[in-house]
This record gives structure tokens, C-alpha cells and sequence, in this order.
């Protein structure tokens, strides 16, 4: 199987989903990862874009994107006519990763909010130099914990705090 990843930010997801591919090395899927720092909508069209260039390569497509300050209705909608797979964060990326050390499930309004959670288990947390060895060993309580906020996988922009990373870090495992 071959997926491509198409990760919303430059640095910390990508970070995440390199390590976790090299951590896992799982024969039975080879994964492609490309960055498209922009809102989810630009995110989701480059996928598609990219999706038709490869001609077929790609047997899955996924779009990593964050809540943030979008509206993601309209990304949702255009992801699933583009058969693209959406890989969602409430409000942002880095509550997957505090998904590996603790449940939370108060809402969260903000990236500064989660930051200062996720510092309390990684100390140093810098989002442009994330390691993937810091969150190896909790990778499959965060698929848990993920999987448990009850969100419909690829609507998680309606539920704070969730993510719908587990379904993707699923397939890679």
C-alpha cells in the first residue's frame, strides 16, 4: 500500500510522521510525506493536486491539518469529494502529541493552551525541533485516548478538544 501524507505545517508534523515511519518500518506500506504550509482548504487542493500528477501511485491520501482559526466545514466536504483522507486536530496538532502522555478532555481555545500542557511532559518542547523518540512510547495510547473522544473520524473540527491523527498512525503502524 502507498499513502501520502500532505502535512499542513513545515516542521512538527512532518518531524512526527518521518520518525514514526522510520520508528515502525512496516514493509506493507510505503508512505510519501510533503509539506504545504497553508490554510487546510490549500492543503487539501494540493493533495488532490498531487493525487493527479502521480497517476494511480497513491492508494490512500491524507491531509494532516489543524482547527486553528478555520472553519473546516468547507475543507471537509471538498476532502471527501476529492477522496482524500483528513487527519484533524482540535484545536491544533499538538494536542495528538499531549495524547501521548495524558487524556485530556476539557476544551481547549488554543495552541498556548496545549503548549503549556505538552511542556509539562516534554521538557523543552519546540515545535521546530520536535523528536520523535519523545513520543515513541506512547503512540499507542494516543491512538487509544484518540479513539476515545468519540468524534467521527474526519469531523473532529466539531468536537474540542480531538484528533483524528489515530486513524492515520494506524494505518502506518
Amino acid at each position: 500500500m502507498s499513502t501520502l501524507i500532505v502535512c499542513g505545517a513545515k516542521v512538527t508534523e512532518p518531524a512526527y510522521f518521518d520518525g514514526l515511519k522510520r520508528a515502525r518500518r512496516n514493509p506493507a506500506i510505503t508512505v510519501t510525506i510533503k509539506k504545504k504550509a497553508a490554510d487546510p482548504e490549500a492543503v487539501v487542493r494540493y493533495a488532490a493536486a498531487a493525487r493527479r500528477q502521480a497517476d494511480g501511485v497513491y492508494d490512500e491520501v491524507w491531509c494532516v491539518v489543524d482547527v486553528d482559526e478555520f472553519d473546516l466545514a468547507k475543507t471537509a466536504a471538498l476532502a471527501r469529494r476529492s477522496r482524500i483522507n483528513l487527519a484533524i486536530s482540535n484545536p491544533c496538532f499538538e494536542y495528538w502529541l499531549l495524547l501521548h502522555f495524558q487524556d485530556c478532555s476539557a476544551p481547549l481555545t488554543c495552541y498556548a493552551e496545549v503548549d503549556k500542557r505538552l511542556r509539562k511532559h516534554v521538557l523543552g518542547y519546540d515545535k521546530t525541533a520536535l523528536k520523535f523518540t519523545d513520543y515513541a512510547d506512547g503512540v499507542a495510547d494516543a491512538v487509544e485516548r484518540g479513539k476515545s473522544r468519540g468524534a467521527t473520524h474526519g469531523e473532529e473540527h466539531n468536537h474540542n478538544p480531538s484528533s483524528g491523527v489515530w486513524a492515520l498512525v494506524e494505518k502506518i503502524r
